[in-house]
């Protein structure tokens, strides 16, 4: 899967042509922000869960963290990520590389409300040097989400 799947994904929307490949890494929100010269807050970052016995993928800004609290409301379950040598087979994207596009079938994406504050986010393509620049109603349009979500905290 990886960054194939995320272009046919996108090509559905017209925005397969919009992905950066980059020359750097841009596996991590500080890295990503680097090579994208943005604010880390402005990188949309997808975290993968288990929750009882489905993926579930939440997309958030770079600058907060998971609540607990507020995951367990939400989801009925402790936050538990996935383990890296999983993340690949269960969500079809690398460590690095996950994002809300071209995932497996069975992944749901949630989106976090921590994105609203932003015109335009940059979430990975799927590999460890990609990103897209979206705005908001694109990245409702492109990921097919249930719903929007409050499972953040700010960082310190």
């Amino acid at each position: 899967m990886t960054i194939e799947s995320v272009k046919e994904s996108l090509k559905k929307h017209q925005a397969d042509d919009r992905i950066q490949v980059l020359g750097e890494s841009s596996a991590t929100v500080k890295d990503a922000a680097l090579a994208l010269n943005c604010k880390e807050e402005e990188i949309a970052k997808t975290m993968a869960f288990h929750v009882n016995d489905q993926t579930v993928v939440v997309v958030m800004a770079g600058d907060v963290k998971i609540a607990n609290a507020k995951f367990k409301a939400e989801f009925g379950v402790k936050a538990k990520m996935i383990k890296g040598d999983q993340v690949e087979a269960l969500t079809g994207h690398p460590p690095g590389g996950v994002c809300p596009f071209g995932l497996k079938n069975d992944v749901t994406v949630y989106l976090d409300e921590s994105l609203r504050r932003f015109d335009t986010v940059y979430p990975a393509c799927g590999s460890a040097n990609s990103a897209i620049e979206i705005t908001i109603e694109e990245l409702e349009t492109f990921t097919n989400f249930p719903k929007w979500v409050d499972i953040s905290k700010e960082m310190n």
